[in-house]
């Protein structure tokens, strides 16, 4: 009797022994998983990118900040334009240089037909649309700044569909300002065959009963504001594209440690059965 108790004690011993081991390979098994999770997380990141998007909010604000400087840098002198021609949108105008006496040789400009006023208006409307919603952001980020809180995958992707939208309002507004300014200074200068250059014309009086002043400036700023924030929100849309892309990676890194918690409690509800089957 002695020898036969002693036989199943030390059968319990092995048991606890094998559970033992049991328990020690699967916690290795989770570590190894963890590693596996965690290299693979880093392998799939963009070069430098973990760099920017650990500073995000903080590169995003002076982004957004310096869209609405540039922003209102344009649209002030489209204001100013308006003014000084009554409104009345040079772009996309046409007209010709016509001798208004044909003895003494003098010439004046004509107006055929001014632009439409959609094309003024729509980089107009573009630029606040611009100034309101990068204004709106850099208040959101400093509150995140200030709070600590961070945004869902959810609020990143809508932020990266908005900005894409904006890049390409601003890409259009641009392309209408330029062309269409092109136009009108092809059309006043003839296409070059004009003594005066654009810009030489903007300081003679062409007698459209109207400032023509300043138009030249004023576009020119126009411009530069347009293009200008159409750059600044493409490196707004980049960096958050690489937010989304973060988000995205961290959510399938907690995927896959969830995955490795529940293989670890299966195995060791497998263990707690062997234990139990033992004794």
């Amino acid at each position: 009797g002695t020898v036969r108790g002693a036989g199943i004690q030390g059968q319990r011993r092995a048991g606890a022994g094998i559970q033992g081991q049991c328990w020690k390979q699967g916690a290795g098994i989770q570590g190894q998983g963890r590693a596996g999770a965690g290299i693979q997380g880093q392998g799939c990141r963009f070069p430098g990118a973990m760099h920017v998007v650990d500073k995000w909010p903080s590169v995003q604000c002076v982004l957004y900040l310096s869209a609405a400087l540039l922003a209102a840098s344009a649209l002030l002198p489209q204001w100013q334009n308006s003014s000084d021609f009554g409104g009345r949108c040079l772009l996309f105008a046409h007209g010709m240089w016509r001798n208004e006496n044909i003895t003494v040789g003098e010439q004046r400009f004509m107006v055929d037909e001014w632009g439409p006023r959609s094309a003024c208006r729509f980089p107009a409307v573009t630029g606040i649309l611009a100034l309101l919603l990068s204004a709106a952001q850099a208040g959101c980020l400093l509150l995140h700044l200030c709070k600590g809180h961070g945004d869902t995958f959810f609020a990143t992707f809508l932020n990266l569909l908005a900005n894409i939208f904006v890049v390409f309002l601003i890409f259009v507004a641009s392309t209408l300002v330029t062309v269409g300014f092109n136009m009108w200074c092809d059309t006043i200068t003839e296409n070059g065959r004009m003594p005066n250059s654009c810009k030489e014309l903007q300081d003679i009086d062409l007698e459209l009963h109207l400032d023509n002043s300043s138009f030249y400036n004023q576009f020119s700023i126009i411009q530069f504001g347009l293009w200008a924030g159409w750059v600044t929100w493409m490196a707004i849309s980049i960096l958050a594209f690489l937010k989304v892309y973060d988000n995205y990676r961290r959510e399938d890194l907690l995927d896959s440690l969830l995955h490795e918690k529940e293989l670890l409690l299966a195995r060791s509800r497998r263990a707690t059965i062997e234990k139990n089957a033992l004794i």
